[in-house]
């Protein structure tokens, strides 16, 4: 998790499936739904390769923990 990390509050629609999976993969992480989906978000970003667009997804990838996992998981899918 990126440790002081500026956030922004936004409202977004899921799906009643996406949502109940998000819910309990955010649990059984132990991490809130919002660090969980902003984990999954920045994981989704790097794997469909979106890279760093000003300060904002430079920060966000800051913790290089994290993204090398988003790459380990990328090379895993194939």
């Amino acid at each position: 998790m990126v440790i002081g990390m500026v956030t922004r509050k936004v409202t977004v629609s899921l799906d009643v499936v996406a949502l109940d999976l998000a819910e309990r993969a955010a649990a059984r992480t132990g991490l809130s739904m919002s660090a969980w989906l902003s984990r999954a978000a920045r994981r989704e970003a790097v794997r469909t390769g979106v890279g760093p667009v000003g300060d904002v997804l430079t920060d966000a990838l800051a913790d290089e923990a994290e993204l090398v996992e988003a790459l380990r998981e990328l090379r895993a899918a194939g």
